[in-house]
């Protein structure tokens, strides 16, 4: 199972109803975090997604989207982890302080990342992309290996194979002699199958960097800090409006939009939804606590939410 948890979607400063920036991907049961606002950890215990983590990803170290890190990692501590934590993002000056002044009683590696480079994970892997927000601001794509095609039992029946270890044999590319034929695993399996991507910007204006970096995913997840009357504005500080995000996603071609980093001005995001339906119309805004999952789109081709209590 492949869920998103939006633990903090506020930007710059949380309001009552939002904290700030941080994103939970969970793959069978191992969690990556994107990004960690203050407060993250309080809202991981919320949602019950506990706070056993193999990595952080930070987009830039901008105070709303690293501040966290601290006190979850002393939080970890505290509960006797022993595993090592990785974290990744842009390069600072300021790591080396932040990690001594954290004084972990387990190992914690910083790595610094760069636009382009590939992290393997096991069963995914994560890419870093360029983001338009100053120097040293970059986005992530979460990316699945590609699967095997499908093994059609009813033609393997029909060229006269029975369930049995000759399918595994088959499924795992090799071919198998049946009644005078060869049959090869072309026959009866389809093609590869894409894994699932979700591209996540962090800050960023309108850049074609995210475009390519989203081309065909099933879920951007693009900040929206504004709305259209402030697009002035927004290039001023270095962000965007939902519409622009919503331009964004119909030039990449993605299944489904999700707009966070929603301003503080703010009380109510139904203006943002609304400018970016016009454009992208699978759009939702994203809220605290909301939780995704992302199935894969030979299965369902939309994807389903629920919001946790």
């Amino acid at each position: 199972m492949l869920k998103i948890l939006f633990l903090g979607t506020s930007g710059s400063m949380p309001t009552v109803a939002r904290s700030l920036p941080s994103i939970l991907i969970k793959r069978d049961g191992e969690g990556v975090l994107f990004d960690c606002g203050e407060g993250t950890q309080r809202q991981m215990m919320r949602c019950r997604a506990g706070i056993n983590l193999s990595s952080v990803f930070i987009t830039h170290w901008h105070a709303d989207h690293f501040l966290g890190l601290p006190g979850l990692i002393h939080t970890m501590s505290f509960q006797n982890r022993n595993n090592k934590l990785v974290v990744y993002g842009p390069r600072w000056a300021g790591t080396p302080n932040l990690f001594a002044l954290i004084n972990p009683q387990f190992d914690v590696d910083f790595i610094e990342v760069s636009p382009g480079d590939l992290i393997e994970l096991g069963s995914f892997f994560v890419e870093v992309f360029a983001v338009d927000h100053g120097t040293n601001s970059y986005g992530y794509i979460f990316k699945e290996h590609e699967r095997p095609g499908k093994f059609n039992r009813k033609k393997a029946e029909e060229l006269g194979l029975k369930p049995g270890p000759l399918y595994k044999t088959l499924q795992n590319g090799e071919s198998v002699p049946i009644g005078g034929q060869v049959i090869s695993p072309e026959q009866v399996i389809g093609p590869i199958r894409p894994g699932r991507k979700i591209v996540y910007t962090g800050d960023t204006r309108p850049s074609d960097h995210v475009v390519r970096a989203a081309e065909n995913a099933d879920l951007l997840i693009h900040e929206a800090t504004l709305a259209t009357d402030l697009r002035e504005y927004a290039k001023t500080v270095g962000h965007s409006t939902a519409a622009e995000a919503a331009e964004i996603a119909q030039r990449a071609g993605v299944l489904a939009l999700i707009l966070t980093h929603i301003s503080s001005r703010y009380a109510n995001a139904t203006q943002l939804l609304e400018e970016a339906r016009l454009i992208f119309p699978n759009t939702l805004v994203a809220e605290d606590l909301l939780e995704l999952e992302v199935l894969y789109r030979d299965r369902l081709e939309h994807t389903k939410t629920k919001r946790n209590a």
